[in-house]
């Protein structure tokens, strides 16, 4: 056949190689020299450290570790250039395994997961006594991400000297929760104690205070704060990211350091990554009458064990079984990243 009516076919085509031609080597280094780290910030690429021995580093992640990997919290090993020095930059090459994280749900549908501090001894749930007014459902939300990563919490109600503590805060009294108070001007020691030698978490509203109560606590920080509005009773944000800042006396980034971890004021905290029986669990005193409940039983309707317990007490404690049920069946039945403000 003549080269003009020459047949071809795909095994004419010339595949041109993705990348280079030489091959990938399988042996990856050991990084033993890596040097620990814990991660008090992570900002737009750049990472900040504090070593064991107290100083501070700047790095960078390695590509292996993939995007958003890090978060404050972690403990990481770090190589390359760890002196400190202006212009100095690691990088990190390992995580170690976390002990517990905080996360909260950003897709309700994809059940998109996000990481937002880890390795943390307590969550320091912030409310507000008013403006804005404590929200039942956010508490509700932390409390049962706590449970979940067996996290201590911890509910810190502030500004108690401009309104009354709402009577619900007493639901969480009966849990054994401990409840503490803070008024504008005063006294720190209940609180410095509570926080002494652990890494804590603050969450809650924008609004609440929590950047007034960590100015208070370290005056070095400078947190910024924010107001109010009036109308809408919602704060403004002033944290944009987490950042862990060290208590007095906290000189390195050993696991006995005392560090409180501000984060961003949160309107809506998703649970859709958490399974519906693990929900349930933090609610111990439903969970307990949930084990005579019918299978498959979805806790929503009248004909449920906990539907019956809660309408057989009377007075306050029968008012705080209603409700603690209503929380829990909002919970099960919306698992979304809802606003609730």
């Amino acid at each position: 056949m003549s080269e003009k009516y020459r047949r071809f076919d795909e095994s004419h085509a010339r595949v041109r190689p993705s990348g280079g031609t030489r091959p990938r080597s399988k042996d990856r280094p050991s990084h033993s020299d890596a040097v620990r780290a814990f991660v008090t910030t992570v900002d737009r690429g750049r990472i900040t450290c504090v070593l064991e021995n107290g100083d501070e580093i700047t790095a960078t992640t390695a590509r292996e570790l993939g995007r958003k990997s890090v978060v404050v919290g972690d403990y990481v090993g770090v190589v390359g250039d760890v002196s400190g020095k202006d212009g100095s930059l690691g990088r990190i090459v390992t995580i170690q395994e976390r002990r517990n994280t905080l996360s909260r749900s950003i897709d309700d549908v994809a059940k998109v997961e996000r990481t937002i501090v880890a390795n943390i001894d307590q969550i320091v749930i912030v409310v507000a006594a008013a403006n804005p007014e404590p929200r039942r459902g956010l508490i509700d939300r932390f409390l049962v991400c706590a449970f979940h990563e067996n996290i201590q919490p911890v509910i810190l109600i502030t500004k108690i000297d401009i309104a009354a503590i709402p009577d619900f805060m007493s639901e969480y009294e009966v849990l054994g929760i401990p409840i503490l108070q803070k008024s504008k001007d005063g006294s720190l020691k209940e609180i410095q104690d509570l926080l002494a030698e652990k890494k804590s978490v603050l969450v809650g509203h924008s609004g609440v205070g929590k950047s007034t109560l960590i100015n208070q606590l370290i005056p070095a920080a400078l947190r910024a704060t924010g107001i109010v509005n009036e109308s809408t009773g919602r704060g403004r944000h002033t944290s944009s990211s987490a950042i862990a800042l060290p208590l007095e006396g906290t000189t390195s980034g050993s696991e006995n350091s005392g560090w409180i971890i501000d984060t961003p004021g949160i309107r809506a905290f998703g649970l859709a990554h958490i399974d519906p029986e693990r929900i349930l669990g933090a609610f111990p005193e439903l969970y307990e009458v949930s084990q005579t409940c019918m299978s498959n039983c979805s806790h929503q309707g009248s004909d449920c064990a906990i539907a019956t317990w809660a309408s057989a007490a009377t007075g306050r404690e029968g008012e705080i079984r209603i409700a603690r049920l209503e929380s829990l069946r909002t919970l099960l039945d919306t698992k979304l990243d809802v606003t609730l403000d």
